[in-house]
């Protein structure tokens, strides 16, 4: 059975590689144009680019797949799988797979469709999360479930780890998947009604950490920024990007922005409700520094308040 596999940032390449260690034919890879990145906005890549041309595999970079229904038969594919491919697929393009296509999730579907549910699950509080292996149909991830399986989030997740653990797991059911519908023993089951949750691309305003939230609230908020775009405060009057964040125990003395103590341990700053123990940020100008080299370089104290843009 020929595969067309499409997706194209870092998460994507674990699949990919477990498919063709597998043994799978991968008939061509479908991902997204090279993009300008750096100050010199060289034409870069995307992961996935690199990952298929180091394996000899042909690349296709559509800008939109849509108008290009005809030469994804010519790769004589009988199925496609997409992992993080971010572009909606027509009927006429699912039509051009006999065995159909297939895309490998990230949440436990229904819950959070869409196009970031990884740090929807993160930002939500969820204490569960895990990859979902769907028949994709024309809906926003609506289609029947192949296979799914759990993981718990813990308080020390990001989404940057999460999403490196969801990549293993999605790399290893793909397979398991591939391998049933290949052999015809796949056995799909219809989405619930109940639950249905769907998440939208994460916007800049998203990101903004209101201390008059709750401690734990803005824990989940800093955690789910993470590795991008960032939680972002002022401090000072100057944008500060907080990494990483986690609640204390107890009340703090103070008003909800203020740093009430700063030492090697962490910055903690008062909220709406409970402590924020900061341990990781970014100030303007400056590189990513735990709180130990923030507070010895003399940049935060305590008394400093996060408040109002200069």
């Amino acid at each position: 059975m020929k595969i067309i596999y499409a997706g194209a940032p870092a998460f994507s390449v674990a699949p990919l590689a477990a498919l063709l260690d597998a043994g799978f034919c991968v008939a061509a890879v479908v991902t997204q144009p090279d993009k300008p990145a750096g100050r010199k906005a060289v034409l870069t890549p995307t992961p996935l680019k690199s990952f298929a041309l180091s394996q000899g595999i042909p690349v296709l970079d559509f800008a939109k797949i849509r108008d290009h229904a005809d030469e994804l038969s010519k790769t004589g594919a009988d199925c496609m799988i997409t992992c993080a491919y971010g572009q909606i697929l027509t009927q006429e393009v699912l039509d051009r797979f006999a065995k159909g296509v297939y895309n490998i999730h990230t949440s436990l579907l229904p819950r959070w469709r869409g196009a970031s549910p990884v740090q929807h699950a993160v930002r939500a509080g969820d204490k569960e999360t895990g990859v979902t292996v769907m028949r994709t149909d024309v809906g926003l991830d609506t289609g029947d479930i192949l296979l799914r399986e759990k993981t718990e989030i813990s308080l020390s997740d990001t989404s940057a780890t999460l999403s490196e653990r969801l990549s293993q797991m999605g790399a290893k059911l793909i397979v398991e998947a591939v391998r049933a519908v290949e052999e015809g023993r796949a056995v799909f089951e219809k989405q619930p009604q109940e639950g249905v949750t769907v998440c939208k691309k994460i916007r800049k305003e998203d990101c903004f950490v209101d201390f008059s939230s709750g401690a734990a609230e803005l824990s989940c908020l800093v955690r789910a920024m993470n590795p991008e775009p960032l939680a972002f405060a002022y401090l000072n009057g100057k944008l500060a990007n907080i990494c990483f964040a986690q609640p204390c125990e107890g009340a703090a003395e103070g008003v909800p922005g203020q740093i009430v103590r700063a030492d090697k341990t962490g910055i903690y700053v008062a909220t709406g409700e409970g402590c924020l123990k900061i341990t990781e940020m970014q100030l303007e100008g400056g590189k990513k520094l735990k709180a130990a080299d923030l507070v010895n370089g003399r940049k935060v104290a305590a008394g400093d308040v996060f408040g109002a843009k200069r």
